[in-house]
């Protein structure tokens, strides 16, 4: 019988969704930082705006080495416990089936269910069943490298485009507050759509990533002040 409530979960999203929001953000307050420093420091608009493509070329580049590394390390670590587990499951198979069943037993079930459980599970995949209850590992948030890094690249040149655009519209007068604003009102979007997809409070979501976006760009105007750069 098919359910007529059906249930929209999200978990399945948190690998490509977490790399995907930094990414974005990062391009986003990355970028447009460099770019504020370098016009508040009175370059030229060319030097500017070359500053800005050099940003999102080294961002998108470290972005994406940082996420495989890291999610490569925590691969790493899930197959080496993977390994572990399949051995012991080879070597001692009844001792296995016990550390199921307590596992079982510590949740809530009935001793004499917990050991059926147990058996029915390890009959049908039993590294499947010890990966995912004594090990934490499921093939949802399982670590993915390649998906987590080139999410976070792809991710960081979309936001990066938002102050280069702004860059290459803007007239070199008003171009600190132009990119501020573009900046900014990119930031309460990519946050508000990153919290309704994650399912938390948008206005939230869009809060947290301005502030941290309007402090980022005000440290680097001030920075970019501290020189005197004659534009030619």
């Amino acid at each position: 019988m098919t359910s007529r409530h059906p249930e929209r979960h999200r978990s399945h999203r948190v690998g490509w969704l977490r790399a995907a929001v930094l990414g974005a953000n990062d391009g986003i307050v990355s970028v447009a930082g460099l770019v504020v420093g370098v016009a508040a420091s009175g370059a030229s608009h060319q030097a500017v705006l070359v500053a800005g493509i050099a940003g999102t070329v080294a961002g998108a580049m470290s972005m994406a080495a940082g996420e495989y590394v890291s999610v490569q390390s925590q691969a790493d670590t899930e197959a080496a416990d993977l390994a572990v587990e399949r051995r012991e499951l080879h070597e001692d198979p009844e001792e296995e089936l016990a550390e199921l069943a307590a596992i079982y037993r510590r949740r809530g079930l009935e001793p004499a269910l917990a050991h059926a459980v147990a058996e029915q599970l390890t009959r049908h995949d039993a590294l499947a069943a010890h990966a995912r209850d004594e090990l934490g590992i499921t093939e949802t948030l399982r670590a993915r490298p390649l998906q987590a890094a080139l999410s976070s690249a792809l991710a960081f040149c979309v936001g990066a485009a938002l102050p280069l655009l702004a860059v290459l519209l803007s007239s070199h007068a008003r171009l600190h507050w132009t990119v501020t604003a573009a900046t900014l009102a990119g930031l309460l979007l990519s946050g508000a759509l990153a919290a309704k997809l994650g399912g938390a409070p948008m206005l939230r979501g869009a809060l947290r990533v301005g502030f941290w976006g309007a402090a980022a760009m005000a440290a680097a105007g001030l920075i970019g002040q501290l020189f005197d750069v004659q534009a030619h």
